[in-house]
């Protein structure tokens, strides 16, 4: 998803939605942290993960999967889209909310996009190990973009993660450091 895709999700949600902030958590997140020239593994991705903070039944999740989401006229129409998602969705270190990065441009109208912090998205997509997480983390580790030591610590941070998958990701992060 580029930039300028990324800034019209941002919009279009928050113009469904009514609201003026809003939080993004996954691959797009990068956007918040990086200017251009992101990785290609984020870039390929045509959704963009929104979650909203109040909302732990999921409805404004909801409200914007059927409005803007996968296979709406939005998608079918721009060829990306925006999927509601809640808080929960991703399994994240403690203290992510203080490390939010604001992403608002005159292309989003006003709308904040409250982006997770490089290292965040890093550990979430390493504990969910899909293969397109893996490449993620990956490109973002050849980019140099992410620091061992950091990784490390969010890791320590992170809450209920089975231990298989939990000494899986330290792994991954000690292999940085050779």
């Amino acid at each position: 998803m580029t930039r300028h895709e990324f800034e019209h999700a941002i919009r279009a949600a928050g113009a469904v939605l009514g609201v003026n902030e809003l939080i993004v958590i996954g691959s797009q997140a990068l956007h918040g942290s990086l200017e251009d020239d992101l990785p290609e593994e984020a870039v390929r991705s045509v959704e963009v993960d929104v979650a909203f903070a109040g909302d732990p039944d999921g409805r404004m999740a909801d409200l914007l999967d059927g409005s803007i989401g996968e296979a709406s006229m939005f998608h079918e129409t721009f060829g990306y889209y925006a999927q509601g998602v809640t808080e929960r969705t991703a399994t994240l270190p403690d203290g992510w909310r203080d490390r939010l990065v604001t992403f608002e441009t005159e292309a989003t109208n006003g709308v904040r996009a409250m982006c997770l912090d490089v290292h965040d998205p890093w550990i979430a997509k390493s504990i969910a190990s899909r293969p397109k997480d893996v490449d993620f983390c990956g490109a973002l580790v050849a980019r140099r973009l992410v620091n061992a030591t950091t990784l490390a610590e969010r890791l320590a941070a992170v809450k209920g993660v089975d231990a298989r998958i939990r000494s899986t990701v330290a792994e991954r992060i000690r292999a940085l450091r050779t």
